[in-house]
């Protein structure tokens, strides 16, 4: 039976669930795998979280020159999280030709062009299914299971903490600040205001879908900070839910990546995804529509996507790099649509005038935008006027905005996608 010596780089929750399942369904990976899985160094510099795990003492290595150099160490995984260290332990490991398992989605997203490049040059693996949507295989889906497929569509939810203060914000009636505050009393990572997890995500698996590198300088970003109680309520009104959405869309006119609070459609599949689950909707032009569904985070649920890869390497003869040159920057012949199309939810408070509603709807006509649905709430001597456009193209509803936004008797309130 082939067996494959693993190094553990830190023991924080995902290190630490990589840590239990390798150790505890070692049996089982056995039987079912026909290999043998042994940790054979482990590099955390906490003593308490080592005996907590009772990680044996000949075990725990000192540094990452004692764990590169351990001859019965041939796959390494990375879960110190950052990017300075993590990118350097890994190069050094690659370097000596050990497989790479990394979580770290900051550091792929940013660096897998130079963790690759090391990885042909010294033929090594380099996996990275951790990464995006935790337990989720959206990653070995992507590779293994939609290859027969040009994707033209993936749109997901895949950040847990927005997803939990959201789905507060909807089901139990709190404000986005009370919300938050819920996800950091249960400990979950505040990284939902600016939406930079999603977007590290996004770039990592729009690259795979369309087979073309996206950076993730290129994907636009919006956080759900500034969704208020209002925002939800006219969603409900309107048939829709809104949801932290990842969004990328290959088009004839080039690649469309973003990260923003959406309208969902009640109906859609991912409007029922609630709390601090995940879930990935995938368009293939063979398959049509496919969803993946789960934790997006946790110890194990991520520790299962981490020694999925660990068995994957250690089953399968050589290794498998990028379907598309993996340089830092985008290729020559891959193009970014420089203006999308989307529908849009528009909410304006008008002076209750005649007149006005005629004016705003006129503004709108000028550039080409259909409505889909409006509704009229009064408040205050104001009217509050709820649009759901046709889908139109980004520059017109910008024009638009500036265009209602100049006219003294209007309040443009918010502006949001539509995905139905």
């Amino acid at each position: 039976m082939k067996k494959v010596g693993v190094a553990i780089l830190g023991l924080g929750a995902v290190g630490g669930g990589a840590y239990r399942v390798l150790t505890e369904h070692r049996e089982f990976f056995q039987k079912t795998q026909h290999v043998d899985l042994s940790v054979e160094s482990v590099l955390e510099p906490r003593t308490g979280r080592l005996d907590a795990l009772g990680v044996p003492q000949p075990l725990r290595a000192t540094n990452i020159a004692e764990v590169v150099a351990n001859p019965d160490v041939n796959l390494i995984v990375e879960c110190i999280g950052g990017v300075d260290a993590a990118k350097e332990y890994c190069l050094d490991a690659l370097k000596t030709g050990k497989t790479v398992v990394t979580s770290n989605k900051e550091l792929y997203a940013k660096f897998s062009h130079e963790l690759e490049l090391a990885a042909k040059r010294h033929n090594a693996g380099l996996y990275f299914e951790g990464s995006c949507v935790g337990g989720v295989p959206i990653v070995r889906t992507l590779l293994d299971g939609l290859q027969s497929n040009v994707i033209t569509s993936l749109v997901g939810i895949v950040d847990g903490t927005a997803n939990f203060i959201l789905t507060c914000m909807t089901d139990c009636g709190m404000t986005y600040e009370e919300a938050l505050c819920e996800a950091r009393a249960l400990g979950y990572p505040a990284s939902a205001e600016e939406g930079y997890d999603a977007a590290y995500k996004l770039s990592i698996l729009a690259s795979l879908a369309f087979h073309a590198k996206v950076p993730f300088a290129k994907v636009a970003r919006e956080g759900v900070s500034a969704i208020s109680r209002e925002d939800i309520e006219d969603g409900a009104a309107l048939g829709y839910r809104v949801k932290p959405l990842a969004i990328a869309r290959n088009t004839q006119e080039g690649i469309d990546v973003r990260v923003c609070p959406a309208f969902v459609a009640k109906e859609h599949p991912l409007a029922a995804v609630g709390g601090t689950y995940n879930a990935v909707f995938v368009t293939g032009d063979a398959v049509g529509d496919v969803m993946l569904y789960g934790k997006g985070a946790g110890e194990l649920p991520t520790g299962s996507a981490i020694v999925s890869d660990i068995i994957y390497a250690a089953t399968h003869e050589g290794s498998r790099y990028s379907t598309y040159a993996n340089t830092e920057e985008e290729g020559k012949e891959t193009r970014f649509s420089a203006d999308p199309s989307a529908a849009y939810y528009v909410r304006i408070a008008a002076l209750d005038a005649a007149g006005v509603l005629a004016k705003v709807a006129a503004v709108f006509s000028k550039q080409g935008i259909s409505i889909a649905k409006i509704i009229r709430r009064d408040a205050a001597g104001k009217a509050k006027l709820l649009f759901v456009t046709h889908e139109t193209r980004a520059s017109a509803m910008q024009a638009a905005a500036a265009k209602l936004k100049a006219m003294t008797a209007v309040d443009v309130e918010r502006i949001l996608e539509v995905v139905v």
